[in-house]
């Protein structure tokens, strides 16, 4: 799935990426040597920052970014993701990690026009669907099904109610 969305992304480098839901970092770490590659001259990198509800997961997260030496390149922030990360919008792309009732506004707000992002949207109970929504220059949306997924639910004010 990590594969999957990464290329549904269109990742390049210099991309500034939100991720919403860190889980271990993992998903960052492999988005980061994409948008800021170590053999790239840092004026080039792009960041990923990722935001996480879980106060334990964000700090699992940190720590496993730290020790794999990307904390030069991915930002851990322990809050509602679901609101997005306004202080570093807007993004060239968004990923959201965990299955929302429906599109959060604020992620719409901050995605950069001709951004990307992609965000599973569904029931709590694993009947979802993976959403490309591109922003066009006009600030509307398109929205794109790329199929089934399922993904834990999406907590937070724009997320399920558990």
């Amino acid at each position: 799935m990590v594969a999957i969305m990464n290329e549904a992304l269109q990742l390049e480098v210099g991309h500034k990426v939100l991720e919403v839901g860190a889980g271990s970092g993992w998903h960052a770490a492999t988005i980061a040597e994409i948008v800021a590659p170590s053999d790239a001259p840092r004026s080039e990198w792009g960041h990923v920052y990722t935001v996480e509800i879980i106060e334990g997961l964000a700090e699992f997260a940190r720590k496993n970014i730290m020790r794999a030496g990307y904390g030069d390149r991915v930002t851990i922030i322990c809050a509602d993701g679901s609101m997005g990360y306004p202080e570093k919008a807007p993004y060239d792309r968004i990923l959201v990690t965990a299955a929302a009732p429906d599109i959060p506004q604020p992620l719409i707000e901050q995605l950069k026009t001709g951004g990307i992002m992609l965000i599973p949207v569904g029931s709590i109970h694993f009947f979802q669907n993976l959403i490309k929504v591109t922003k066009n220059v006009d600030g509307k949306i398109r929205k794109e099904n790329l199929g089934g997924v399922a993904f834990v639910p999406l907590t937070g004010r724009y997320g399920h109610k558990i």
